[in-house]
């Protein structure tokens, strides 16, 4: 199979996550955090060099600000609802996913104010318009996604998070489609809360995310439960990091996982993104140059994910994905891609669109092969 659906999820993992979830499952049977014998202790000892090397790859200068979660979903969920309080008011850009979208509105039911912000036609919020927004009423959080897994575009975060503090609000990122394919200093960064996914550019597997907060951000729990050995006979979640938000037994072959992906980036990463970069524009100089197709998204040339949208003037996306999936082994992804709120914004939400994406494993002879592919598909 040629898979081109990165964005959903990586695959292959790199051979190093394997043998590091295997590595979990065979060697490491104790629970981390709980118990003093030599299992559970070597546990413990796995999970914090897990955790050390994603603090390392993401510039987080304190690993205990760095939480593991099951999801960068979770996290968006954890941090809102832990956070805004009824009559606040939130600013977000309108090319979020259903991740942040699903969670403001169950929170606008109870008087949280959402105000949106709309993109232009690649899906790029003008942080101007976010000014004006924010400056228009006292608000409690910007919130936006680093980059679309629509249209690949890529947001002015470090100029939102300016903006954010200029005016005493939090900053929350999703995180989820920039982790792994952009370079990102969390440090220089300055935001608030920034949420990802372990299992798409972080090359971790499924079931696993991060929750990075800034030393002065304190969410409310949105579980609570065991945390190990500390303050276990009181009845409130610990106030110390990361213990306050990891409740319950934690999934260490995922966090091995994600550990072994954070050091694969560390090693590979610039390289990787490189390529990406280069077979991102390939794409899109190929598909672009067919009759009858549009490519989503910011211009030729414009630095963006490895993600690659496209519509079609007669067939729709659906019809497309399964000739390539049947015909070419072609694994694609077609459809709203959780995001109807990005399909509303570049009016696309009638029609969908087709999405390829690019991660590990994917080549120039692939991406060949994808287009002859979809020539073939459209006759």
């Amino acid at each position: 199979m040629r898979y081109f659906d990165h964005a959903a999820s990586s695959w292959p993992k790199p051979e190093a996550v394997i043998e590091a979830v295997n590595f979990a499952m065979r060697e490491l049977g104790g629970n981390p955090n709980r118990g003093a014998h030599a299992l559970s202790l070597r546990t413990s000892r796995a999970v914090f060099e897990a955790r050390r090397s994603c603090a390392e790859l993401l510039g987080v200068a304190s690993a205990e600000n760095l939480i593991f979660v099951p999801s960068c979903t979770y996290g968006c969920n954890l941090v809102m609802k832990g956070l805004l309080k009824p009559g606040d008011r939130v600013v977000v850009g309108s090319m979020e996913h259903n991740a942040v979208v699903r969670p403001l509105a169950s929170l606008a039911k109870f008087g949280v104010e959402v105000e949106v912000v709309q993109a232009d036609s690649t899906g790029f919020v003008d942080p101007d318009d976010v000014e004006k927004a924010v400056a228009a009423a006292p608000t409690r959080a910007v919130v936006c996604q680093h980059a679309s897994n629509v249209t690949g575009v890529i947001q002015s975060v470090g100029d939102l998070t300016d903006i954010a503090h200029e005016h005493g609000a939090l900053m929350i990122v999703d995180g989820s489609q920039a982790g792994g394919h952009l370079h990102v200093d969390l440090t220089a960064l300055r935001a608030d809360a920034y949420l990802l996914s372990g299992h798409k550019g972080l090359l971790g597997p499924q079931g696993i995310g991060l929750m990075y907060l800034g030393p002065a951000t304190d969410p409310d729990p949105l579980v609570e439960g065991g945390t190990g050995g500390l303050s276990s006979e009181d009845e409130a979640m610990p106030a110390q990091r990361p213990d306050r938000y990891e409740a319950g037994t934690l999934n260490t072959p995922g966090i091995l996982g994600l550990g072994a992906g954070a050091r694969f980036l560390l090693a590979e990463g610039q390289a990787l993104r490189k390529v990406e970069l280069e077979l991102t524009f390939r794409l899109i100089e190929a598909l672009g140059a067919i009759p009858g197709v549009r490519v989503l998204g910011p211009a030729p040339g414009v630095e963006r994910v490895p993600v690659v949208s496209v519509i079609h003037e007669a067939i729709d996306a659906e019809r497309i994905a399964f000739r390539l999936d049947r015909k070419a082994d072609i694994a694609c992804r077609p459809g709203l891609h959780c995001s109807p709120w990005a399909h509303r914004t570049i009016g696309t939400f009638e029609t969908g669109a087709l999405r390829f994406s690019i991660g590990v494993g994917i080549g120039a002879e692939d991406v060949d092969y994808l287009v002859k592919s979809f020539e073939t598909a459209l006759r």
